[in-house]
């Protein structure tokens, strides 16, 4: 890439986050964009993952890797997740490569750069009656313990106005300065594969381990806007109550400092992230999570 991809014009330069925004991040763990994306853009979106949904693919991932979240029809109308879909999808890679989007997100991250991690095409059904829509409470650096940074961030965009009754994304306020109780093997298993009472217990217990209250504020995303959380903020989404389905993509982003670390369960067994199988090797022969392949960098500060 060259150093004009990473510049903003006035206009994106209005709509970075100001002092006061990027410090409520840091305080809260979550924070909502102004609108990064134009109304075009995000029906672009819809229009690609439909595509998507009946097929189409402009690339696949060479390998499948061991942990890979991914629907197919065959499946059904259930809550659909789709990993890579970054990598496969060259209109959603298009879209979601603005600079601004990456910009924000670096800003309140406190970093320089920001690399792709993972994307997440999501679909949630407009079933109430379907408690496997709810996404249980969990946070994101759970699932990444093979990375060397705390400061790693994801970006929730939907396709459309957000709210309560879509089950739209609910923040943990707060919760990603808590001191965590002693953690064990299951944290680094995906909340899929765990109870749901489980995982509400591990919040509570938390939550009571810091001398804390568990604040939980749905957040309301308009039409083109973005919510962003750190990665040890405790977040989760309930059904859909509304009559058209919930669609998003979770963009998964690397902070400058991150790189692959080793991390054994009490087992002794090495813990394998999906891209672990998937990114180049480091010269000492480790996965290197600045694959541009699969983690290119999204956004770079200028000298």
């Amino acid at each position: 890439m060259t150093t004009d991809t990473f510049q903003l014009g006035p206009d994106d330069r209005k709509l970075l986050p100001d002092d006061e925004e990027v410090a409520f991040y840091q305080e809260h763990g979550w924070y909502l964009s102004r609108k990064l994306l134009t109304d075009d853009e995000v029906d672009t979106l819809v229009e690609a993952s439909e595509r998507f949904y009946g097929g189409h693919r402009d690339r696949t991932l060479p390998v499948r890797p061991p942990r890979l979240a991914y629907w197919e029809p065959s499946r059904g109308d259930v809550h659909r997740h789709n990993d890579y879909i970054f990598y496969e999808d060259d209109t959603v890679r298009r879209i979601l490569s603005k600079p601004i989007i990456a910009a924000v997100a670096a800003r309140i991250a406190r970093t320089g750069q920001i690399r792709l991690w993972n994307s997440t095409l999501i679909h949630k059904p407009p079933h109430p009656e379907d408690e496997g829509t709810i996404v249980p409470w969990h946070f994101d650096r759970h699932y990444w313990q093979t990375c060397s940074s705390d400061e790693m961030l994801t970006a929730f965009i939907p396709f459309h106005d957000c709210d309560e009754e879509m089950g739209t994304i609910t923040m943990v306020d707060g919760s990603h300065r808590w001191k965590e109780v002693g953690g064990n093997d299951a944290t680094t298993r995906h909340f899929a594969e765990r109870d749901r009472s489980e995982l509400d217990e591990m919040l509570e217990e938390n939550a009571a381990f810091n001398n804390e209250t568990v604040r939980k504020i749905p957040v309301v995303i308009p039409k083109g806007h973005i919510s962003f959380h750190h990665c040890r903020t405790y977040h989760g989404s309930g059904v859909n109550r509304s009559d058209r389905p919930r669609r998003a993509i979770s963009l998964h982003l690397q902070d400058r400092t991150n790189q692959w670390r080793p991390f054994r369960l009490s087992t002794g067994e090495q813990v394998v992230y999906n891209n672990d199988v998937l990114v180049r090797k480091t010269p000492e022969g480790h996965p290197d999570y600045t694959d541009p392949e699969f983690c290119p960098v999204l956004w770079q500060e200028q000298a």
